[in-house]
């Protein structure tokens, strides 16, 4: 225990089980039994049992009791494109139908990516901040603190920078942490050739967003169809010129060689990953990417080949989860993705916690502040209303979570965002 002088300003007591989710931790997610909380400066300082705890409590002290409930670190929700215009939902129930490129054709649905362009080119900043921000209260609603957020749905000047612009208002009006990430690279427009469009990206667009200095991360799609393995390179290294870190859509619907450029340029994580044989997730692990297999995209689109977590642990990849919010998988519930991730792909309750929290933070190069609940980091914290921590996968209800705090500060209370 990390004994810290001082009263607290928070404290949470008698939490049947207390989820610390600490890096080292054997049983994976710091399981503690009869567990407390201290938080001030919008901080943790201190986590133990009663007798650590109790001394640090004053009058003017805030105490929450969670006797017979789950206290665990805030989701960290690591890849997501929640920053878009419109809908797909025709696109989703053609496919559902299995309805012929004819069928489509005649009843006029759109599909693909570069069908929501259009809608959110055609939103204002405000417009697009305010339908992204119903979705990311729910992520709030839902144990999100912290979320990673694409651009990806503009591929022109304006709409990326918008994009981006957005995150930063999600991130200054509403409770949550955002890592913001340009994904130019999500595609190429109906009126360019992918080669023009890639010279403008990285001549042009890159360095603008470098310099705005609104993005951490930069992303590209390397899959067949999409940006090649060494497309993808030439896009990260111009990314890494500019300041951002790359992370990668890899191996999601085809193998061309994007884990060993990720794993190449030491990427923060390489995504999605159905495709990608044993030998590339070896690379992937002694190079420290995080891999993140997404669950909810998998469901969504009936994927023919199911991500497989066997062979990622086996080699040695540390494996986060997140909810890929996007047109083609409207979901914006960490603990859905917990129930996909252990009933679909094998996950133990304990591996699924782990994957959406410290994982997640890993992913994000955020673990030092996030994450898991240790003296020192943001007092970003959850409590369900579950008697065991595996009841999160089991209990297939609306919203398991109660209260959410955010940076020492009650954000959700009875399941509902109090901003």
């Amino acid at each position: 225990m990390n004994s810290t002088a001082g009263k607290a300003e928070l404290v949470i007591k008698n939490a049947k089980e207390l989820l610390t989710c600490k890096d080292d931790s054997p049983d994976l997610i710091g399981l503690v039994n009869d567990g407390w909380v201290a938080v001030s400066g919008g901080l943790i300082t201190e986590v133990g049992a009663k007798k650590d705890i109790e001394p640090m409590i004053s009058a003017e002290t805030e105490v929450i009791d969670a006797s017979g409930k789950v206290v665990a670190p805030g989701f960290v929700d690591s890849h997501t494109h929640v920053v878009f215009g419109g809908s797909r939902v025709g696109e989703y129930f053609a496919k559902i139908e299995k309805l012929s490129q004819e069928e489509i054709k005649r009843r006029g649905i759109e599909t693909g990516i570069l069908t929501t362009l259009t809608p959110t080119r055609g939103l204002p900043v405000e417009g697009l901040y305010d339908q992204t921000a119903a979705r990311v209260r729910d992520m709030i609603v839902s144990g999100t603190t912290t979320l990673e957020s694409k651009s990806g749905y503009g591929l022109d000047h304006d709409t990326e920078l918008k994009q981006l612009e957005v995150n930063e208002l999600l991130a200054q009006r509403l409770p949550i942490n955002i890592a913001s990430t340009f994904l130019g690279a999500h595609g190429w427009p109906h009126d360019s050739a992918k080669e023009a469009y890639m010279d403008f990206l990285i001549r042009e667009m890159i360095p603008l967003v470098g310099n705005s200095k609104l993005a951490k991360f930069c992303d590209a799609w390397c899959d067949e169809g999409h940006y090649t393995a060494e497309d993808c390179r030439v896009i990260l290294e111009a990314g890494i010129a500019a300041g951002m870190r790359p992370k990668l859509h890899s191996e999601g619907y085809s193998y061309i060689g994007g884990a060993e450029v990720a794993a190449e340029l030491h990427a923060a994580s390489a995504d999605h990953l159905n495709y990608a044989p044993r030998h590339s997730l070896r690379k992937l692990a002694e190079a420290g990417v995080i891999g993140t297999p997404l669950p909810g995209i998998d469901f969504a689109v009936g994927h023919p080949l199911p991500f497989e977590l066997a062979p990622m642990i086996e080699e040695g990849l540390e494996v986060a989860i997140a909810t890929n919010c996007c047109p083609g998988c409207w979901c914006t519930s960490m603990p859905f993705i917990i129930i996909l991730a252990c009933r679909r792909h094998g996950f133990s309750a304990e591996r699924a916690i782990r994957a959406a929290t410290i994982a997640g933070a890993k992913a994000l190069d955020l673990a030092g502040e996030v994450g898991s609940i240790e003296p020192g980091k943001r007092a970003d914290i959850q409590i369900w209303n579950l008697e065991q921590h595996e009841d999160v996968a089991y209990h297939y209800m609306t919203n398991p979570v109660g209260v959410v705090i955010k940076d020492g500060a009650v954000v959700v209370r009875d399941s509902r965002i109090l901003i």
